[in-house]
């Protein structure tokens, strides 16, 4: 099972995530209805009332009222109405981190989620979606927010082990890179933050040259793996200054700078405003 702590990436990354809604609306359809597609974008689905079927590679799902689907892109499906058929709200969207839009399928997420286990985040999005057909002021970035919340909830559900996306596919095998390899990696960030970190050795903790092993971070990731650490530093550093308990050499120290000019320097760069004018 992922543990909650594997997917902090999003957490310490997450000035670096896009998401576009590409197009939203709804569909009806009757008993009779089949539809044969795969999409470049995701495309989450929350189904209003009937039930459907789905098939993905022969394996076979249904959905009812309340329940959410999720496809990954390019992943073909055959979707069929069931009974009287069915009425779906629909949103197709990227979804990427850094220059990485693929970073959701690392994560078993595609599949029907119940909707019992998401349902204060699913009402949050309905309205605001009525909100966007009725082009309310504000409405599409209300909407965006919301889905932001759907998506980061579902990510969450799979962390703790409640939810496991079951539409399966064939892998690409041209897409071996993924953040899974690079765990040991993240581990030994987190665990020396305090100390310089060099790229050469984090290369060899994973076995890969130091070349390689930039391509391949910033590839499986979407950053490199410079700007992670650097992410991941001044995330902490907010974090102490906000304590109001450390002076800027304690912080410097406690993240690796060799002095506090250094460390101040790098804040800078950053937040545009000097630590000791932070807050």
């Amino acid at each position: 099972m992922i543990a909650i702590h594997d997917l902090t990436i999003f957490n310490e990354l997450s000035e670096y995530i896009m998401l576009r809604i590409n197009s939203c609306g709804e569909k009806a359809h009757p008993a009779s209805w089949v539809e044969s597609k795969h999409h470049k974008d995701y495309d989450l689905w929350y189904i209003h009332e009937g039930q459907m079927e789905i098939r993905i590679n022969e394996e076979v799902h249904f959905a009812s009222k309340g329940d959410l689907v999720l496809f990954s892109p390019k992943v073909a499906y055959t979707a069929a109405g069931l009974g009287t058929g069915c009425r779906f709200t629909f949103t197709h969207f990227d979804f990427g981190l850094g220059n990485h839009y693929g970073i959701l399928d690392n994560y078993e997420l595609s599949g029907i989620i119940p909707g019992t286990l998401i349902q204060e985040e699913i009402n949050l999005f309905l309205d605001a979606y009525d909100q966007f057909k009725s082009h309310t002021t504000m409405s599409g970035i209300r909407l965006k927010g919301c889905l932001s919340i759907m998506i980061a909830k579902i990510i969450e559900l799979y962390g703790l082990g409640k939810y496991r996306g079951r539409f399966n596919h064939a892998p690409n095998r041209k897409q071996t890179m993924n953040v899974h390899t690079l765990q040991p990696v993240f581990d030994f960030i987190h665990d020396h933050l305090h100390e310089p970190l060099r790229i050469g050795d984090l290369a060899a903790l994973a076995g890969m040259s130091e070349k390689y092993f930039i391509y391949y971070f910033k590839q499986a990731l979407g950053v490199t793996p410079g700007r992670y650490i650097y992410q991941l530093k001044m995330n902490r550093a907010r974090e102490l200054l906000y304590k109001n308990t450390y002076s800027i050499q304690d912080i410097a120290d406690m993240l690796g700078y060799r002095d506090p000019y250094s460390f101040s320097k790098a804040f800078k760069n950053y937040y545009k405003v000097p630590p000791s004018q932070f807050f």
